[in-house]
């Protein structure tokens, strides 16, 4: 008689011994690793060239169909620390390998969307899967990879991550050129397989302890509608009126639930977010200013797909071609930004990078409002992804280096944490300023609509970008004059 061999029994067998035993078996892992950090990267900005798509598709507005993103962005922020504690106690290797299945699962899930609701919920799901690749790339690395190479291992993740950042709005915009808006979400499949299959044979086995596997569930209560709650005022206050009831509710509701959330991690033992940290001025400023450099590249990700393709008429194959300019200045400029860091500090690099970025984005505007001229427009963008570049190393080094050592796990999750929910605010700020000067225009969300109100709709909207930019220059400035040099940071940026 046959024997069915079970799945838990395949498992126990894993990893394979043809790679444990290769004398380059630490890079195996990087590589698997790698495709993780990649696919989470791709999709946090491949989505938003084909937002104006979205739009028509489903006969929705552009800050409503701006959730498509969102719910991605929120999900990742909420997640992010409750997986990277789930691989304490259950293992990093089968959340990273379950991961890869969450997301090919949701990522199959969006491209078969018959409604924008469902498609909203399939990006959460994809999105959790995300979550636990995120929150363990770099703690497999660190466990796996030997300490005289460990900097580099970690440098070809962050690499990773850039590319797929860089490649998002090129990618999407070819293939939402070349077969419609659900190939940006179909592609994932194959290579999520792909991923699947080498983190089940490669990755190494963890050696569990059960210590410190306190989490802090209330917090995260606390914190996810409160979030979410934010996003839904930003994102409905135009269209259900500012003075509604509804909206009136939601706002009060998420103060308290933000009070309740402030309280609970003055008073819990292992806190979500440690508030005290934030006593640390470096640490506090670093951060909100971290969040204000990512609301503004995002914000300019969600608008000019719209400007492109509804005024200026561009297929998402160009406007895509034309985003890549962003991640391509930040890629130019933050390897040089880092080691400068190292010798200077970060005070000087991270004022002159934001007030580069302001100056940039103010220089869209007026592009935008004067005269539309694509190789102008690419300028302005390379100077606002190198502005961004300038200041994310020092501004992520000087972070993590005014902490002590023993809190550096918990910083760099809410740096994080603050990473993430500035894409999302981005997103959701730019689309409610965008709506609401649509309607003081008397602009119609939709291509059949008259261009003409998107052009100042646009300019205002980045002005407003530009002008957030200005104030995280102002508080880097403020920066402690004593802080010293910035010494290397472990996270990528």
């Amino acid at each position: 008689m046959v024997r069915v061999t079970s799945l838990r029994e395949i498992w126990k067998t894993l990893p394979l011994k043809r790679f444990t035993s290769r004398h380059n078996y630490t890079w195996l892992v990087v590589a698997t690793v790698c495709i993780g950090a990649f696919m989470a990267a791709l999709d946090a900005s491949i989505v938003n060239v084909a937002l104006p798509e979205l739009s028509t598709y489903f006969h929705s507005s552009a800050s409503l169909v701006s959730w498509v993103l969102i719910s991605y962005l929120l999900t990742l922020t909420t997640l992010l620390t409750l997986f990277g504690r789930l691989a304490d106690i259950l293992g990093r290797r089968p959340l990273y390998t379950f991961g890869f299945l969450v997301f090919i699962v949701g990522s199959a899930a969006s491209g078969a969307a018959m409604n924008l609701p469902m498609l909203i919920v399939s990006r959460i799901f994809q999105a959790s899967g995300a979550a636990m690749l995120q929150a363990n790339s770099v703690a497999i690395i660190t466990a796996t990879v030997p300490p005289r190479v460990r900097g580099r291992a970690i440098g070809f993740q962050g690499s990773a991550q850039a590319v797929g950042l860089s490649l998002g709005p090129a990618v999407g915009g070819a293939l939402v050129g070349l077969f419609g808006w659900r190939a940006i979400f179909y592609v994932n499949v194959p290579v999520g397989l792909i991923g699947t299959i080498m983190a089940a044979m490669i990755l190494p086995r963890d050696k569990l302890t059960r210590r410190n596997t306190t989490f802090d569930w209330w917090g995260t209560l606390l914190l996810t509608p409160f979030l979410i709650l934010v996003m839904l005022d930003l994102t409905e206050g135009n269209s259900l009126g500012w003075s509604s009831p509804i909206i009136a509710g939601m706002s009060a509701t998420s103060v308290l639930l933000l009070i309740g959330f402030i309280f609970r991690e003055l008073s819990f033992r292992a806190p979500l977010v440690d508030m005290r940290l934030f006593k640390i001025p470096v640490f506090s400023i670093g951060n909100f200013t971290g969040l204000l450099s990512y609301l503004v590249m995002f914000g300019v990700l969600f608008l000019m797909p719209f400007f492109f393709e509804r005024v200026l008429m561009y297929n998402s194959v160009i406007s895509g071609f034309i985003l890549t300019a962003v991640p391509v200045g930040m890629t130019m400029a933050a390897p040089q930004s880092g080691a400068l860091a190292d010798r200077y500090g970060s005070r000087l690099l991270t004022t002159s990078g934001m007030a580069l970025t302001g100056l940039a984005a103010w220089l869209l505007a007026r592009t935008v409002a004067i005269s539309p001229n694509v190789a102008m427009t690419v300028v302005e963008l390379i100077l606002l992804g190198t502005g961004l570049g300038i200041f994310t190393p020092p501004n992520n080094s000087s972070v993590m280096g005014s902490l002590p050592s023993s809190r550096l796990g918990v910083g760099g999750g809410i740096l994080n944490m603050a990473r993430s929910l500035g894409m999302a605010m981005g997103t959701a700020l730019s689309g409610m300023v965008l709506a609401l000067f649509l309607r003081i225009h008397a602009g119609v969300e939709s291509p059949g609509g008259p261009k003409g109100p998107w052009i100042p709709s646009t300019r205002y909207a980045l002005y407003l970008l530009a002008g957030l930019s200005i104030v995280a220059a102002v508080l880097s400035l403020f920066r402690m004059a004593s802080e010293k040099p910035a010494q290397k940071s472990p996270l990528e940026w």
